[in-house]
């Protein structure tokens, strides 16, 4: 590939780079380290590439010794991995001195990991990025033999949100009546639009959240994956967002699916939600105390982003309550979180983390019913459990400790419980 078009690229995203305004974010790198950041697409991916850079260069890099490339530019539809040589050329015709990568959406390039794995055995500094789980395999992970360090990047948090908003929430801030009602009417905005980093420059935030969504859903998973029946794939993701705070079988979506008269197998049911998955815009959760087969079969899912599961969803609040709690556990508990339900002992907790000795109950708000149901259950595990283990049930504003049949129930409002630093 032409030298010029390449050089004219590193340039121009450079200055991409130089004007970028940076919002800090929870997440931390290793200096010796090379990376791969994964995650659906405008969660911020590129922007902690952009901060990395910037960090380098406030510690005295030069910035001709950062390469930054993004593998979407138009200018390198053509590109492929053995043009990957001409791309290190130019990249040191800038500087003869130690030179930092930065690869934007790599997976765009075809075999790109025989490259990145080489540019690891010389002993070179790599950021990459990408959109697709695919990079992430067990055979993905074997060919770049253990030669970087993965992390997931999710939208803002809600923490993340408020500094974006320059809205203060420390403890002082959380006491005092003004910056309260600030953080409150912004976890209410969050709630149903949810944390992707651009969105939240936009007065119509559906409009973009939907554009967004049709790009993953069109680009990254029927366009990529070949998906034959596109139809039942959008309608499955429509009947996934329904069931969301309830498990459910394949058998059931697939049903779900053809009962609007599109054709639909249980087999197809698997592999559209498992394309999603892989691109990053559902998690699922597993039963704790489910057989193997069940904990398989019968999942319970979650949108990587409230903005997602909100176009789905009228007037159902409850939903998006505990959807933006399983996100934030996600967040920060990735595979220790699962959810645990009983036939033997109607023990039915929303999410259950054994490894930090957490139970959590999720109520939109504590009515006679709900009150009953969520401690009942609590209590239940409590008296079965032979750990200690914290209790909480987050609500949408009420706040509480209940104390009851020696058990201690933290009862939580949503804002402050996605602002614990620590449960």
């Amino acid at each position: 590939m032409k030298h010029e078009i390449i050089k004219k690229v590193i340039l121009d995203q450079r200055q991409v780079i130089q004007d970028a305004e940076i919002i800090e974010r929870d997440y931390r790198f290793e200096s010796e380290a090379n990376y791969i950041l994964v995650g659906v697409r405008r969660s911020g991916k590129s922007t902690l590439l952009y901060k990395k850079a910037k960090e380098l260069v406030s510690q005295g890099v030069d910035w001709d010794q950062i390469c930054y490339v993004n593998f979407e530019d138009d200018r390198l539809m053509e590109f492929q991995v053995t043009d990957f040589d001409d791309l290190l050329e130019s990249a040191h015709e800038f500087t003869e001195k130690k030179i930092y990568y930065f690869f934007d959406e790599i997976q765009n390039i075809d075999h790109w990991e025989h490259f990145a794995r080489r540019l690891a055995d010389y002993k070179e500094r790599v950021y990459i990025t990408g959109s697709n789980a695919k990079m992430l395999s067990r055979e993905m992970e074997a060919r770049l033999g253990g030669r970087y360090l993965s992390k997931t990047i999710m939208p803002f948090s809600f923490g993340e949100v408020l500094d974006y908003k320059r809205i203060p929430h420390d403890s002082k801030a959380l006491l005092m009546t003004s910056s309260s009602g600030q953080i409150q009417g912004a976890c209410k905005e969050y709630l149903h639009t949810g944390g992707l980093p651009e969105s939240l420059s936009f007065k119509n935030k559906r409009e973009y959240l939907q554009n967004i969504y049709d790009k993953v859903l069109l680009g990254d998973v029927i366009a990529r994956n070949k998906v034959k029946n596109p139809m039942g794939m959008k309608l499955l993701m429509k009947k996934i967002a329904e069931t969301v705070m309830h498990e459910v079988s394949f058998t059931k979506l697939a049903g779900a699916v053809k009962a609007t008269g599109v054709p639909f197998s249980t087999d197809a049911a698997i592999l559209y939600a498992g394309y999603a998955e892989e691109s990053y815009l559902l998690f699922r959760l597993s039963n704790y105390v489910a057989k193997f087969s069940e904990k398989e079969n019968t999942p319970r899912y979650y949108f990587t982003d409230n903005g997602f599961l909100s176009l789905f969803l009228i007037d159902k609040d409850a939903a998006l309550l505990e959807n933006a709690v399983a996100d934030q556990l996600h967040r920060f508990y990735g595979d220790e979180v699962y959810y645990f339900k009983s036939k033997t002992t109607g023990i039915d907790i929303d999410f259950y983390l054994p490894e930090k000795k957490l139970a959590i109950q999720v109520a939109y708000s504590l009515n006679p019913d709900s009150y009953n149901r969520e401690i009942k259950s609590l209590v239940k595990f409590a008296k079965s459990s032979r750990e200690s283990i914290k209790y909480y049930i987050v609500t949408y504003e009420e706040e509480k400790r209940i104390e009851t049949e020696g058990v201690t129930i933290e009862v939580v409002p949503l804002y402050k419980f996605l602002l614990l630093e620590e449960l």
